[in-house]
């Protein structure tokens, strides 16, 4: 069926599944061309990556009606399991957009590891994030949040003799097996409650009350956004976070921070203002406390983070996406103070947009330094305009974005999309929080963006010219920059560059209605 109101259930809606359908099979292609092709031509296997991604965004095209949903009940067209709407559509390009730069920039970093299984891993866990914004049933919101991460402990732990990577991927497979746990039982219990699984007809039942099972209801409700809570690296679940990341593929550390991280809030999305509404006077209070706890946790945490210390380039934008995480919650909080939640969603997705964009930049510069090898520190990054000045100065214009700093026009406005939201709900106080945070991250953003014009530790070469003494300047020559790690760094220059310029191609979402 092609529309939200057609008939009944059996027939499939090919064109409105196809994008993670279609990440799902190049994943597959990938895993079965790796048994045929030789080593010296592995990196095709990255290429065919990379264009099964951008095929399954251009089958979003068809989908920008938003109008389209399969697996529906019988005789119950809008209890259906997939759905893909504006949200799912937005959020969809998103994934795939941030999958497709995390390709690009692994194509440097995936020396060491299996080719074949590692671009089997991560397609997979990008089809199951372009799966997740569409579910519209607990079990299918469920099974896609953990197609994420499945692969993701892989990737993590996929370097081979890597005992930092071990120890990474166990911790992050502890606390994963542990919030899904948590998440399942409270699925049950809304489903003993309501006697269904669909997100609209949960929201019929918890607003016409439940009885005498009401107690169970809103216990399943606050246990399956606790289990959220923990995917999501919301403080106090966040513990896994740092080294997950210093222990991951710098590129695995950037897809966990982006795409892993996007999909996990359109769940938290779904599941607050469309399913669990009625109970918002319970869940809207813990997340603006817990909004305000995650930024703060991961800003401070920021702070201490030493230039010399290794892997700490990848341990700031750890914590930083941990704090980053914080401002995300802040619309959802909002949102269950109002009556209509669709401007709060739109400031949410917005603000990840934004986000994605210039972190990932961040991250591909601090591949492009750092070689993805197992320093990564801050202090690699010293005089970096003096060698590559383009690198530092998108690496530069990343950072002020993500401290909502001119240039980065585009992490002011969503900054202050945000800002308003909580203003506007009555969240006074989280509004506030916010901006002491804001002038906490200051500091090390600034402080990082410093080291890259400060001047090197060791003074450059001077080639005398003749007989005088005089002399020039003689640079270090450096190795070229690889196409496909040229290639994501100007793609993330370039749309935020754009998104700063008219900034309302993202702002807009944040005024218009998504469901």
């Amino acid at each position: 069926m092609t529309a939200l109101a057609a008939g009944a259930v059996q027939s499939v809606d090919w064109i409105a599944i196809a994008p993670p359908v279609i990440v799902a099979v190049t994943g597959l292609a990938v895993l079965i061309a790796d048994l045929f092709v030789t080593p010296a031509r592995k990196p095709l296997l990255g290429v065919i990556s990379a264009a099964g991604l951008v095929l399954a965004g251009l089958a979003l095209l068809p989908l920008l009606r938003g109008d389209r949903a399969t697996f529906c009940v019988a005789g119950a067209p809008t209890q259906c399991s997939y759905v893909a709407d504006h949200f799912t559509v937005v959020v969809q390009l998103l994934v795939i957009g941030g999958a497709l730069l995390t390709v690009l920039l692994s194509m440097r970093d995936t020396r060491g590891l299996p080719a074949g299984e590692f671009w089997f891993l991560l397609l997979a866990s990008a089809s199951g994030a372009a799966l997740l914004p569409a579910s519209r049933d607990l079990a299918t919101l469920i099974v896609a949040l953990e197609v994420v991460s499945l692969p993701a402990f892989a990737l993590v732990g996929l370097r081979r003799g890597d005992r930092l990577a071990g120890e990474a991927a166990l911790k992050f497979f502890l606390s994963s097996v542990t919030a899904t746990a948590v998440s399942l039982l409270g699925v049950s219990f809304v489903y003993a409650a309501t006697g269904t699984l669909h997100l609209a007809a949960v929201a019929t039942a918890l607003a016409h009350g439940t009885g005498q099972l009401t107690v169970l209801a809103r216990t399943g409700a606050m246990l399956t956004l606790v289990g959220f809570a923990f995917k999501l690296a919301v403080a106090p679940f966040h513990f896994w976070v740092p080294d997950t990341y210093a222990g991951a593929p710098v590129p695995v550390a950037a897809y966990l921070s982006v795409v892993s991280k996007t999909a996990g809030f359109a769940g938290l999305i779904l599941l607050t203002v469309v399913a669990f509404r009625p109970y918002a006077h319970l869940w809207a209070p813990a997340l603006a406390v817990l909004a305000a706890l995650t930024m703060t946790t991961g800003n401070v945490a920021a702070l201490r983070q030493r230039p010399g210390h290794p892997r700490s380039a990848v341990r700031l934008l750890a914590w930083s996406s941990i704090a980053q995480a914080g401002y995300l919650l802040v619309p959802i909080a909002a949102a269950g103070y109002r009556a209509d939640p669709a401007r709060d969603v739109g400031t949410t997705l917005s603000y990840a947009l934004m986000y994605a964009v210039v972190n990932l930049g961040a991250f591909a510069v601090v591949v492009l330094v750092t070689g993805g090898g197992r320093s990564a520190r801050l202090a690699d990054h010293r005089a970096l305009f003096a060698t590559r000045p383009l690198a530092a100065l998108a690496l530069a214009f990343f950072l002020l974005c993500l401290a909502g700093l001119p240039p980065g026009i585009i992490g002011l406005f969503a900054k202050v999309a945000v800002f308003t939201s909580a203003v506007q709900a009555g969240l006074g106080w989280l509004a506030a929080v916010m901006a002491v945070n804001v002038v906490i991250a200051l500091y090390y953003y600034l402080r990082w963006t410093g080291l890259l014009f400060a001047r090197p530790e060791s003074a450059p070469m001077i080639t005398p010219t003749d007989d005088s003494g005089a002399g020039t300047l003689t640079v270090p020559s450096v190795a070229r920059i690889p196409f496909p790690l040229a290639t994501a760094i100007g793609l993330a220059a370039l749309t935020g560059v754009a998104l700063s310029g008219a900034p309302q191609l993202i702002l807009r979402f944040a005024t218009s209605t998504l469901f």
